[in-house]
């Protein structure tokens, strides 16, 4: 129950779902936890303070150390003001784990400008806000000669790994957030910082309206392959000093951990020489009949 004792933590989105999942686990862990939340809809309308409040409640009821943070990590300066917090509060960082998010799904030629600017400016802001501000700590701390063995778990998706039908927004922004992981993890890494991303597979508020809020029987022993709680120990772990891991993406859910490959080259055709456009007809066409290996386990 010690695996994450005296690491200080920023879990953004932390007042629902998946997120108070992460942060009741590493308090229960020994972290010190910054819980993070708006409180707003689950497509970003409003905010309320309660749900941040009472994840910090529990956590403090069972014996460990939290507090709250309202910051809205899209906001430049709520972003830096996050990052202090942990600083104010526990006089350091160690772990910060982006997952807030919204969905406003739509079929692509029916989405208004605002569905799309909104969901890609929680998930790719507000994965990079908070990143950027923290990662300029570790900078800095690294420079003056302090050990620094940080790490960040980001929150992409299979919608975006993998693609899925109404959700050109979310889908993009999560991709977006894969890219950042692995861009992060070379530049950070000299500075003792590792960054890795998951895709989790959860039952939540969010998923609820896409199939995934189908609830189980509370008396039931049958373990629970959609139980928020399922993703948090991987990440737990993404988070331990130990951990040696650095510039992945990871499909959890379950009691399944599946390790992604970023986007790889699989065929080509070559010429010494530049191509005619009669030429790349007669010789290109075969990329369309290129199978895609994606091993999507979700797909039918």
């Amino acid at each position: 129950m010690n695996a994450l004792q005296g690491r200080v933590a920023i879990v953004t989105g932390a007042g629902r779902g998946i997120g108070r999942e992460h942060a009741l686990l590493f308090a229960a862990e020994g972290a010190r936890v910054v819980v993070n939340d708006l409180g707003g809809s689950s497509t970003g309308v409003g905010a309320d303070a309660s749900p941040a409040e009472q994840v910090v409640a529990e956590i403090m009821a069972a014996g460990g150390e939290a507090v709250a943070s309202h910051d809205d990590v899209t906001d430049w300066e709520g972003a830096q003001r996050l990052v202090e917090t942990a600083l104010e509060a526990y006089g350091g960082l160690d772990v910060l784990v982006n997952n807030a998010g919204i969905l406003r799904d739509r079929m692509l030629a029916n989405m208004t400008e605002e569905e799309w600017d909104s969901v890609v400016k929680v998930h790719l802001k507000g994965h990079f806000a908070p990143l950027r501000f923290a990662a300029a700590h570790w900078r800095d701390k690294a420079k003056a000669g302090d050990h620094v063995r940080a790490s960040v778990i980001n929150t992409s998706s299979t919608s975006g790994l993998f693609g899925n039908v109404g959700q050109a927004n979310y889908g993009a922004a999560k991709m977006g957030i894969a890219a950042l992981t692995i861009i992060a993890s070379k530049e950070l890494g000299r500075y003792g910082v590792r960054v890795n991303a998951i895709a989790p597979a959860a039952r939540t508020r969010l998923t609820a309206a896409l199939g995934g809020g189908v609830e189980v029987d509370p008396e039931s022993s049958a373990f629970d392959a959609m139980d928020a709680g399922n993703i948090s120990p991987f990440v737990a772990y993404l988070a331990t000093e130990s951990c040696p891991i650095n510039g992945r993406a990871f499909l959890v859910y379950g009691g399944q951990v599946h390790l992604f490959q970023p986007w790889a080259i699989i065929d080509k055709i070559t010429k010494d020489g530049r191509w005619t456009i009669e030429e790349l007809a007669e010789q290109g066409a075969r990329f369309a009949d290129v199978p895609f290996e994606l091993n999507d386990p979700f797909s039918l």
